[in-house]
Parts: C-alpha cells; sequence; structure tokens
C-alpha cells in the first residue's frame, strides 16, 4: 500500500519530534533466536512502503514512519521506519526462512562511508541479504515524488546491480553469482503509482492513457527491471501483486464510502494491473529456463481476510487502527494518542497500510498458502526446494 497524501505527511513531520534518529539500530534488529539453519544463502527486497524497513530514515521525504505510534508493536517497540505498528510482511518471510531481518541499502552505505571501497564489514552487512524498499517509491520514477525524496524502482535495482559488483569483487565472480542464483529474491511496489500518480492525475495522464494502456506501461517496465536483475543471476523472485487500494481507509473518506463498501473504480484498475502482471511474470519464465518467479496475489488475499473477518478475530474492516475522519483516512497516524488500544483488531493500521496481524496472514500465505492459495505456481516454502 502507499503513504499519505503531502498534507498529512506535513503534519506528521512536523507536529512530534522524531523518536527514532536515523542512526538507530532498531531499523534491522535480529530475528528472535535461536535461528534454523538458513533454507536459502540470502533474501533481497525491492519495494515501496510495503517492504521498506527504514531506507527513508536516510532521506529527505515526508514519507517516513520513525516515529510513535509507528513500531510500537514490533519486537524492538520502538519504530524502525516501517508502515506499521509492527512487523511487515517480509519480517515474517525472513524468519521463515531462517535469517536474521533484512537490513536497509542505505544503512549499509552509512555504516561503511557511503559505499567507498569493499571490505569485510561491509560485505558481512550484505551476505544475509538487503533491503532496498522505500515508501513512496513507484514502477514509474516520478511516482510519490510529491513527498520528497525516494527510491524508484529503477534506482532500487541499479543498487542491487551495485550490491552484486560489491560481492563479486569481495568474494569472486563465481561465489557472487552462485549466491544470487541460490538466494531469493522479493519485489512488492506499484501501488503509488495509482495513488500518487494516476488517480492524481498527474501531468493529465488520465488524458493520455486510459487504465488498460497505464497499466502496459506499468507491467512493461516492471517486465524489463525483472531482465535487468535476471542479467545479474536473480532466478527466484517473488514477484507480489497490488492489494485492494480502493478498500483502504483513505480511499474510503475521499470517495465517501457510505457503509465501508470499497471503491470499485479504484480496484478494478488494480484487478486488471495484476493480471497484466502475473502474465507478464508467466511470460517471462517460459522465454527464460532456469528461472522462477512465482506471483502472489496480495488482492486475493486480501479480499479474504476483508469477506472472513471474523474467522481472522478482526472487529472492524474498514476503520484504521490510528488516524483521525471518518474511517480514520482522513489524516495519517501522527501522535500515539491518535492509536487504538489494540491493533490486532483491526485490518487498518494506518489510512493506507495494514495491521501487523494482517501482515502476519499474508506472509503466511505467500510462504505456504496456510490461510489461502495466493502464489502461483508455487508458494515461497516450493520455491526455495526448487532446483534450476
Amino acid at each position: 500500500m502507499a503513504v499519505a497524501p503531502l498534507l498529512s505527511l506535513f503534519v506528521l513531520f512536523f507536529s512530534s519530534p522524531r523518536r527514532c534518529s536515523a542512526n538507530a539500530t532498531a531499523a534491522s534488529p535480529p530475528s528472535p533466536s535461536p535461528r534454523p539453519t538458513p533454507l536459502v544463502p540470502a533474501f533481497f527486497v525491492i519495494g515501496d512502503s510495503t517492504a521498506d524497513v527504514g531506507t527513508n530514515n536516510y532521506l529527505g521525504t515526508l514519507a517516513r514512519a520513525d516515529r510513535e505510534p509507528y513500531g510500537r508493536d514490533f519486537d524492538t517497540h520502538r519504530p524502525t521506519g516501517r508502515f506499521s505498528n509492527g512487523r511487515i510482511p517480509v519480517d515474517y518471510l525472513a524468519e521463515r526462512l531462517g535469517l536474521p531481518f533484512v537490513p536497509p541499502y542505505l544503512e549499509q552505505n552509512m555504516r561503511t562511508g557511503g559505499g567507498g571501497g569493499v571490505g569485510p564489514a561491509n560485505v558481512d552487512g550484505m551476505i544475509h541479504g538487503v533491503n532496498y524498499a522505500s515508501a513512496a517509491a513507484g514502477i514509474i520514477s516520478s511516482s510519490g515524488s510529491d513527498l520528497g525524496m525516494h527510491v524508484s524502482l529503477t534506482q532500487q535495482v541499479q543498487q542491487v546491480e551495485d550490491t552484486y559488483e560489491q560481492l563479486s569483487l569481495a568474494l569472486g565472480e563465481t561465489a557472487a553469482a552462485d549466491l544470487f542464483r541460490r538466494s531469493v529474491f522479493f519485489v512488492s511496489i506499484g501501488s503509488n503509482d495509482f495513488i500518487h500518480y494516476y488517480l492524481r492525475n498527474v501531468s493529465g495522464v488520465q488524458v493520455r492513457y486510459h487504465p488498460w494502456e497505464f497499466n502496459k506501461l506499468l507491467v512493461s517496465t516492471m517486465g524489463q527491471e525483472i531482465k535487468n536483475l535476471y542479467n545479474i543471476n536473480v532466478r527466484k523472485l517473488i514477484l507480489m501483486g497490488l492489494p485492494p487500494v480502493g478498500c483502504a481507509p483513505h480511499f474510503l473518506e475521499e470517495y465517501g464510502s457510505q457503509t465501508g463498501e470499497c471503491i470499485d473504480y479504484i480496484n478494478n484498475v488494480v484487478i486488471e494491473f495484476n493480471y497484466a502482471l502475473r502474465y507478464m511474470s508467466s511470460e517471462f519464465v517460459r522465454q527464460h529456463p532456469g528461472s522462477m518467479i512465482s506471483y502472489c496475489d496480495t488482492f486475493e488475499g486480501s479480499v479474504d481476510i476483508l469477506n472472513n473477518r471474523e474467522r481472522y478475530g478482526f472487529v472492524t474492516t474498514t476503520d484504521a487502527c490510528c488516524g483521525l475522519g471518518k474511517y480514520g483516512g482522513l489524516i495519517m497516524c501522527v501522535l500515539p494518542q491518535m492509536a487504538c488500544s489494540d491493533a490486532s483488531s483491526h485490518v487498518w493500521w494506518d489510512e493506507f497500510h495494514p495491521t501487523d496481524a494482517v501482515n502476519r496472514i499474508l506472509a503466511d500465505n505467500v510462504w505456504s498458502g496456510l490461510h489461502a492459495k495466493m502464489c502461483y505456481p508455487l508458494d515461497l516454502q516450493q520455491l526455495v526446494k526448487l532446483k534450476l
């Protein structure tokens, strides 16, 4: 999902002092120990606020989650840059893979003097994986730029290429290639291209592109970036579809939902994007033997939760735990006093992002389809075992 509009984040940025600095170690704490033997060498993450674990703490941006009450239910009970009350899906998946929580790429650069020189500490920081995800980022480079700096999809892939080069210099080309081939890459991005670009009609985009044409542009760009990853020996990839953006509290508020019904116009565009993304991924695998992309339908998994809230233990599927206005969708979570006492009873944490409880369910589905089948043709547990 995405981050709040500009006005909301201005309030977020200036209304209270930050509780967590960019240098805080809470951004990438170790997973609870003892961990099992890792199932893969490393876990690499590309994405937006659905996967950001602290990248934007290092950027000049309004799209930050480095203050309370964000992170209040996280392992460290401190804000880390994650847009949730607790963990996000990649944290649960790293744990399933037997790996530590994956640190932000920019954190690694800060610790090694901005990337000048490759030394043991640098390699140690990247050897189990790196998280490049940046809140407000989109497939289109300018998506989300109204909020300030971010690292777009293309820039994140360039960072992956830089990581590969650094590992090649430190470990040798053969070892680096083998590391990438056996590791899992996770991609979750695209919501901001609608929230901060198409739906806002930036530069008259709706006149120039019908929704299906815009989706074709997005998916084509995504395919090219996946090809760039393939060229540096990425072979196992989890590709996340978009969630039901039209059900987010922000849009329930903005579009005047009367009884909590989702905004069909938005969801229909998202469904079309997801269909094109799944088709592209299957065609890519067909054309590139020795690779596997598992497309995971976040929309399908999320709708299952929304339609079966009682089975999952949720009290409300419309109201954000932390926010203002009807459905809590008028403004982003700003102060601890704005948050409900029990986030686990809510599907939504803030106006765009799900709670830790939802993130756990979605991660379970990506891993094994525990609650609902989301990933095609393989779930992550199967992908890990696949010999390519």
